[in-house]
């Protein structure tokens, strides 16, 4: 025999299954909206509502110097022309490497996926975070253009250690200069930073900044095909 639920409570319950389906729709039904405009990041929101310095510079794709979209993908998403949001096969090496403890699984994020992450999802890592953040990215990838996508990623990325969200408002932290003058050195500084701009600073970069940032603007040289998509030709 079933127990019967109070009707209040089975109200209630109905209410936040309807709160939950909207919140899990929302995402789906802004992101053909992001083909225009703006977007703002849940990072830059959240320091907005807190009272925390927020500095961010709208710029298009075509007013940041070729060097820096080039390697941020060699660096963040070497498959990014070609994949649909997803890269399974790095997501797959990620749960390799490791070592049978899902907690500890981090990698294989494209930047797609980093982009709708910083756009509606929380940081840290979480299984539950992966499994909303996957179909989105593949819905992202689906009906925005790939040069669109990296235009978003590189102005609501965390750019340096005080609310500078956006390569513009990084390049001209690090170098006081617009993101459309970046030297390729310059770019791969700015680059080398996005794993931790609190931590790693191109305005003072450390030797192992530097190191890094060589790695990536040689790799750029040597693969200057790697952002074909944003040229609209295949290479």
């Amino acid at each position: 025999m079933r127990l019967a639920l109070p009707t209040g409570l089975r109200r209630l319950l109905v209410a936040l299954g309807i709160i939950v389906l909207l919140l899990v729709a929302l995402p789906y039904l802004l992101v053909p909206l992001y083909r225009f405009g703006h977007p703002v990041s849940l990072p830059m929101l959240w320091r907005s509502l807190t009272g925390s310095r927020v500095e961010r510079i709208y710029v298009p794709l075509n007013r940041i110097a070729p060097s820096l979209p080039l390697t941020v993908i060699i660096a963040e998403d070497g498959t990014f022309c070609r994949n649909r949001g997803v890269d399974f096969g790095a997501i797959r090496e990620a749960l390799h490497q490791a070592d049978d403890d899902l907690q500890e699984a981090r990698g294989g994020s494209t930047i797609t996926q980093q982009t709708v992450k910083n756009l509606f999802l929380w940081q840290g890592r979480s299984f539950i975070r992966k499994a909303l953040e996957i179909p989105l990215a593949l819905w992202m990838s689906l009906v925005l253009p790939k040069s669109r996508v990296l235009e978003i990623y590189l102005n609501i990325a965390e750019w340096g250690p005080n609310g500078e969200f956006g390569v513009e408002a990084g390049a001209r932290h690090a170098f006081g200069k617009s993101a459309r003058d970046l030297t390729p050195q310059e770019a791969a500084e700015l680059t080398a930073m996005l794993p931790n701009p609190v931590h790693r600073s191109a305005r003072q970069p450390s030797l192992q900044l530097r190191k890094l940032a060589g790695v990536y603007e040689r790799r750029a040289a040597a693969h200057p095909s790697f952002d074909f998509c944003l040229r609209g030709r295949a290479p």
